[in-house]
């Protein structure tokens, strides 16, 4: 390609970028980003006051602290972290948070409860070594999350919530609460077979929903094919959602097709890696779900089944082998009223907007 024309096309990338910088904080909208830590967890929420949620916070190593500042400063307009949730004590989604302390203030953490001894049960373990930054983390308030936990946010007029649907493998079941809830729905026999018993620290994963108006959310962490069954059997007790992050970077250990089909989505979302999900189960499973109109990946897949195995490059934001990543992040930006929402990818001049699904309960 011409250098004129590459200038120009960096130019107009560049252009798309600082135009929403710091507007984010202030807008009146609810915006979500998916943070690119390479197959880890980091997903930043601001809410239409200004107040900020990440939930994970990627690898140690630098990289991914670095970069979920870099979205919450220069794009997202944040000064501070006001809540982290940490859904699970694997790497890849709490490795980050001491080095991002370093970098930003964090007010509250949500989590498990750190435990003392490794969450995978290991008996030779560098737990301790391991866990040290994130335990001695200088916050001001430290939670242990329970099902039905609801995290204390602002509202500007349009109603808001996010709550914790399961943790450590206990459900919460919905009560009449008004908006900020919904009803269980009777749920058919599943013709699924349970899998092999995990016993990793990913099934201990919270779950959580995130709603504004009308618009619902859904982030699993890495919570595995038994405890979502439990979210659906004897009783359906999460809503259809607007948008589905796909739980565990679209690892097929993860993604229940009877929980898929009751969350019912809209668009779906994959934090992935390079070599790292969009497998080929899970995929199937999600191409399958009748309500669906769009699919994002934060990264392309580039084994050999990616042929297969991949959305369209446009509904990716990053292409390529790990080598050759920028780190670019993928977003959406819930109207005011809670009524549509937008999918952004930035780094490539996407955008599309989508009605927020109608719901009865």
């Amino acid at each position: 390609m011409p250098w004129r024309l590459v200038w120009r096309s960096c130019l107009v990338v560049l252009v798309f970028v600082v135009g929403f910088a710091g507007r984010a904080a202030t807008d009146g909208r609810l915006h979500l980003f998916w943070i690119d830590s390479e197959g880890g967890g980091s997903t930043l929420v601001v809410t239409p006051t200004g107040e900020s949620v990440l939930i994970d916070a990627g690898n140690p190593g630098g990289r991914d602290a670095a970069r979920i500042h870099r979205v919450a400063t220069q794009v997202a307009g944040l000064t501070r972290i006001h809540h982290l949730i940490v859904t699970h004590f694997h790497l890849d989604h709490f490795g980050g948070a001491a080095e991002l302390a370093g970098l930003m203030p964090i007010d509250e953490i949500w989590d498990n409860g750190l435990p003392q001894t490794d969450p995978d049960g290991r008996r030779e373990s560098t737990w301790p070594l391991t866990s040290k930054s994130y335990r001695e983390l200088n916050v001001r308030e430290r939670h242990r999350v329970s099902p039905g936990t609801l995290v204390p946010l602002r509202s500007a007029g349009t109603p808001l919530f996010l709550r914790c649907v399961i943790a450590r493998q206990e459900v919460w079941k919905p009560t009449p609460e008004g908006v900020a809830t919904w009803s269980p729905r009777v749920a058919a026999a599943s013709t699924i077979p349970a899998k092999a018993r995990d016993t990793s620290d990913n099934a201990n994963s919270s779950a959580w929903v995130l709603g504004f108006g009308g618009f619902r959310f859904y982030d699993g962490g890495d919570l595995t094919w038994n405890a979502e069954a439990s979210l659906v059997h004897p009783e359906i007790l999460v809503p259809e959602v607007d948008v589905y992050q796909v739980t565990h970077h679209g690892l097929d250990v993860s993604n229940h097709p009877d929980l898929l089909r009751a969350l019912n989505p809209r668009v779906t979302i994959m934090n992935n890696g390079p070599t790292k999900g969009t497998m080929a189960e899970v995929m199937q499973t999600l191409r399958a779900l009748p309500d669906l109109r769009a699919q994002y990946q934060v990264h392309q897949n580039t084994r050999p089944d990616g042929a297969t195995n991949n959305v369209a490059d446009e509904f990716m934001a990053n292409l390529g082998a790990a080598a050759e990543c920028e780190g670019h992040f993928i977003q959406a930006s819930v109207a005011s009223d809670g009524a549509s929402y937008s999918f952004r990818i930035p780094a490539r001049g996407h955008e599309r907007t989508y009605p927020v699904r109608q719901r009865t309960r």
